[in-house]
């Protein structure tokens, strides 16, 4: 994304395996929650022009036990707090990015983990865009750019991952204008 961008626009990562949209994990740990963790990152990262999330792989695995409704609702309100609270530029909100995670591929590592989630990932697309449309965020399905690797079914290899930074600058770029 950073090299599609160019210099001129700066590129802060903040991915985190594990990390959930809005739920505490009792197995890795309430920092993986991406709602307690949003807050503070953003705010020391302000001002911002856009906001990209793509969060909700995590929220599949069986432990959860939720359906694609609830993750998306769950992406729907860290959306609302970029909108909501943080100010970018001039005063005004950043616009937000709102990416549907990719469909969970074969899984052999973490099958029991992820037991059902292959087909709930099948169905996010349709959550993750409603939300986005009630929001009035931008919206990308990365399933439409990407897949999950053959070695585990969850994780983008390099490959992938560059496919969608590629679109993902694209769709960017022109909200940065």
């Amino acid at each position: 994304v950073q090299d599609r961008l160019g210099a001129s626009v700066t590129v802060i990562a903040e991915g985190l395996n594990g990390r959930t949209t809005v739920f505490d994990d009792p197995i890795d740990g309430a920092h993986k929650n991406g709602r307690s963790y949003l807050q503070p990152c953003l705010e020391s990262h302000t001002p911002l022009d856009v906001v990209i999330i793509m969060l909700g792989t995590n929220d599949l695995k069986t432990r959860f036990n939720l359906g694609p409704h609830d993750i998306a609702a769950g992406a729907g309100k860290l959306v609302q707090m970029v909108t909501a609270d943080v100010r970018g530029q001039n005063g005004v909100a950043p616009q937000v990015l709102l990416i549907c995670p990719p469909r969970i591929g074969p899984l052999r590592l973490f099958a029991d983990v992820f037991a059902g989630a292959r087909e709930k990932s099948e169905q996010l697309d349709k959550y993750y865009r409603d939300v986005a449309g009630m929001l009035g965020c931008h919206y990308l399905n990365a399933a439409a750019h990407a897949a999950a690797s053959d070695t585990d079914g969850i994780h983008l290899d390099a490959r992938q991952q560059h496919a969608l930074g590629i679109a993902v600058a694209d769709l960017v770029k022109p909200l940065l204008a």
